[in-house]
Protein backbone atom coordinates (compact mmCIF):
# COMPACT_ATOMS: atom_id res chain seq x y z
CA UNK A 1 0.00 0.00 0.00
CA UNK A 2 1.01 3.26 -0.74
CA UNK A 3 0.28 6.35 0.78
CA UNK A 4 1.41 10.02 -0.80
CA UNK A 5 1.68 12.87 1.74
CA UNK A 6 1.13 16.78 0.75
CA UNK A 7 2.04 19.73 2.78
CA UNK A 8 -0.77 22.53 3.41
CA UNK A 9 -0.70 26.07 3.60
CA UNK A 10 -0.93 25.13 7.72
CA UNK A 11 2.62 24.41 8.31
CA UNK A 12 1.40 22.06 11.59
CA UNK A 13 -0.54 20.09 9.49
CA UNK A 14 0.14 17.10 6.96
CA UNK A 15 -2.47 15.83 3.86
CA UNK A 16 -2.53 11.82 3.91
CA UNK A 17 -3.55 10.47 0.71
CA UNK A 18 -3.87 6.45 1.07
CA UNK A 19 -5.30 5.97 -2.41
CA UNK A 20 -8.68 4.73 -1.30
CA UNK A 21 -11.94 6.00 0.28
CA UNK A 22 -11.96 7.24 3.64
CA UNK A 23 -15.29 8.73 4.40
CA UNK A 24 -16.77 7.70 1.18
CA UNK A 25 -19.31 10.15 0.59
CA UNK A 26 -20.74 10.30 4.07
CA UNK A 27 -19.72 13.73 4.57
CA UNK A 28 -16.25 14.73 6.88
CA UNK A 29 -14.98 14.44 10.36
CA UNK A 30 -13.29 16.99 12.42
CA UNK A 31 -11.68 15.19 15.54
CA UNK A 32 -9.44 17.58 18.12
CA UNK A 33 -8.79 15.12 20.53
CA UNK A 34 -8.51 11.29 21.49
CA UNK A 35 -11.96 11.52 23.25
CA UNK A 36 -13.76 12.80 20.56
CA UNK A 37 -12.86 9.67 18.43
CA UNK A 38 -12.49 6.76 20.54
CA UNK A 39 -15.67 4.25 19.73
CA UNK A 40 -16.33 7.05 16.70
CA UNK A 41 -13.34 6.20 14.36
CA UNK A 42 -10.75 3.96 14.81
CA UNK A 43 -8.99 5.32 12.27
CA UNK A 44 -8.98 8.57 14.05
CA UNK A 45 -8.20 6.55 17.40
CA UNK A 46 -5.05 4.93 15.78
CA UNK A 47 -3.67 7.96 14.54
CA UNK A 48 -4.07 9.89 18.04
CA UNK A 49 -2.42 6.63 19.58
CA UNK A 50 0.62 7.73 17.91
CA UNK A 51 1.25 10.56 20.27
CA UNK A 52 2.09 14.03 19.30
CA UNK A 53 -1.26 14.32 17.47
CA UNK A 54 -3.57 17.40 17.46
CA UNK A 55 -6.01 16.90 15.10
CA UNK A 56 -7.08 14.59 12.93
CA UNK A 57 -9.85 15.51 10.02
CA UNK A 58 -11.28 12.91 7.44
CA UNK A 59 -11.92 13.80 3.72
CA UNK A 60 -13.38 11.97 1.38
CA UNK A 61 -10.23 10.67 0.18
CA UNK A 62 -7.84 12.12 2.39
CA UNK A 63 -6.59 12.28 6.10
CA UNK A 64 -5.22 15.33 7.56
CA UNK A 65 -3.27 15.18 10.64
CA UNK A 66 -2.20 18.27 12.54
CA UNK A 67 0.90 18.15 14.66
CA UNK A 68 1.35 19.04 18.70
CA UNK A 69 3.56 22.30 18.80
CA UNK A 70 6.53 20.90 19.93
CA UNK A 71 6.15 17.64 17.82
CA UNK A 72 8.35 17.20 14.84
CA UNK A 73 7.24 16.04 11.30
CA UNK A 74 10.59 14.43 10.30
CA UNK A 75 10.14 11.70 13.66
CA UNK A 76 6.14 11.79 13.56
CA UNK A 77 5.08 11.72 10.02
CA UNK A 78 6.43 8.20 9.66
CA UNK A 79 4.68 6.73 12.94
CA UNK A 80 1.19 8.49 11.20
CA UNK A 81 2.05 6.69 7.74
CA UNK A 82 2.36 3.65 10.42
CA UNK A 83 -0.36 4.28 11.65
CA UNK A 84 -2.94 4.68 8.51
CA UNK A 85 -1.27 1.56 6.58
CA UNK A 86 -1.86 -0.69 9.63
CA UNK A 87 -6.01 0.32 9.91
CA UNK A 88 -6.58 -0.23 6.23
CA UNK A 89 -3.99 -3.54 5.92
CA UNK A 90 -6.54 -4.61 9.39
CA UNK A 91 -9.35 -3.86 6.84
CA UNK A 92 -11.28 -1.96 10.09
CA UNK A 93 -14.06 0.77 9.26
CA UNK A 94 -13.01 4.44 8.84
CA UNK A 95 -16.21 5.49 11.17
CA UNK A 96 -18.35 3.79 13.80
CA UNK A 97 -21.83 3.72 14.43
CA UNK A 98 -24.94 5.95 13.31
CA UNK A 99 -23.71 9.29 11.98
CA UNK A 100 -24.18 11.91 14.32
CA UNK A 101 -26.54 14.48 13.24
CA UNK A 102 -25.55 17.70 11.25
CA UNK A 103 -24.64 20.51 13.77
CA UNK A 104 -27.49 23.18 13.57
CA UNK A 105 -27.27 26.17 11.37
CA UNK A 106 -28.58 29.20 12.22
CA UNK A 107 -30.70 31.33 9.52
CA UNK A 108 -34.32 32.60 9.45
CA UNK A 109 -36.85 30.34 6.68
CA UNK A 110 -37.04 33.51 4.73
CA UNK A 111 -33.52 33.40 4.12
CA UNK A 112 -33.71 30.07 2.77
CA UNK A 113 -33.02 30.75 -1.26
CA UNK A 114 -30.01 33.56 -0.32
CA UNK A 115 -28.51 30.27 1.59
CA UNK A 116 -29.15 28.05 -0.95
CA UNK A 117 -27.26 30.14 -3.31
CA UNK A 118 -24.30 30.68 -0.73
CA UNK A 119 -24.15 26.73 -0.01
CA UNK A 120 -24.57 26.52 -3.81
CA UNK A 121 -21.04 29.02 -4.48
CA UNK A 122 -19.15 27.05 -1.30
CA UNK A 123 -19.86 23.49 -2.27
CA UNK A 124 -18.79 24.00 -6.15
CA UNK A 125 -16.44 26.81 -5.84
CA UNK A 126 -14.62 27.36 -1.95
CA UNK A 127 -15.12 23.72 -1.10
CA UNK A 128 -12.49 21.71 -3.67
CA UNK A 129 -10.08 24.24 -3.45
CA UNK A 130 -10.06 23.90 0.65
CA UNK A 131 -10.26 20.03 -0.01
CA UNK A 132 -7.09 20.26 -1.82
CA UNK A 133 -5.22 21.85 0.99
CA UNK A 134 -6.05 19.35 3.12
CA UNK A 135 -9.49 20.73 4.98
CA UNK A 136 -13.33 21.75 4.25
CA UNK A 137 -15.43 24.80 5.14
CA UNK A 138 -18.65 24.22 6.74
CA UNK A 139 -21.56 26.78 6.59
CA UNK A 140 -22.84 27.28 10.03
CA UNK A 141 -25.45 30.42 9.67
CA UNK A 142 -26.26 33.79 7.61
CA UNK A 143 -28.13 36.63 10.14
CA UNK A 144 -28.71 40.19 8.58
CA UNK A 145 -25.86 39.82 6.19
CA UNK A 146 -23.07 37.95 8.13
CA UNK A 147 -21.88 34.87 6.43
CA UNK A 148 -20.64 32.39 9.75
CA UNK A 149 -18.14 29.58 8.17
CA UNK A 150 -16.02 27.06 9.89
CA UNK A 151 -12.89 25.72 8.82
CA UNK A 152 -11.74 22.29 9.48
CA UNK A 153 -8.78 19.92 9.03
CA UNK A 154 -5.84 21.68 7.64
CA UNK A 155 -7.59 24.85 7.46
CA UNK A 156 -8.62 25.32 11.57
CA UNK A 157 -5.81 27.37 12.60
CA UNK A 158 -3.78 27.53 9.43
CA UNK A 159 -2.28 31.03 9.38
CA UNK A 160 -3.74 31.72 6.12
CA UNK A 161 -7.32 30.57 6.51
CA UNK A 162 -8.26 34.84 7.92
CA UNK A 163 -6.86 35.72 4.87
CA UNK A 164 -8.94 32.95 2.54
CA UNK A 165 -12.17 33.81 3.80
CA UNK A 166 -12.02 37.37 3.78
CA UNK A 167 -10.25 37.84 0.91
CA UNK A 168 -11.59 35.01 -1.45
CA UNK A 169 -14.61 33.77 -0.23
CA UNK A 170 -16.49 37.21 1.21
CA UNK A 171 -15.44 38.66 -2.02
CA UNK A 172 -16.59 35.81 -4.43
CA UNK A 173 -19.77 35.79 -1.78
CA UNK A 174 -20.52 39.22 -2.32
CA UNK A 175 -20.06 39.26 -5.71
CA UNK A 176 -22.51 36.77 -6.69
CA UNK A 177 -24.95 36.98 -3.52
CA UNK A 178 -25.83 41.10 -2.98
CA UNK A 179 -27.61 40.25 0.49
CA UNK A 180 -23.65 39.35 1.80
CA UNK A 181 -21.91 42.02 3.55
CA UNK A 182 -19.19 40.21 5.73
CA UNK A 183 -18.32 36.40 6.61
CA UNK A 184 -16.96 35.59 9.67
CA UNK A 185 -14.86 32.41 11.23
CA UNK A 186 -16.77 30.39 14.02
CA UNK A 187 -14.90 27.72 15.93
CA UNK A 188 -18.03 25.43 16.31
Amino acid sequence: MFIETESTPNPATLKFIPGRDVMGGRGTADFTAVAEADGRSPLAARIFAVGDVARVFLGNDFVTVTKTEDADWQLLKPRVLGAVMEHYLAGLPTMEGEDEAAEAEDFEAEDGEIVAQIKELLDTRVRPAVAADGGDIVFRGFREGIVRLRMQGACSGCPSSRATLKHGVETMLRHYVPEVVRVEQVEA
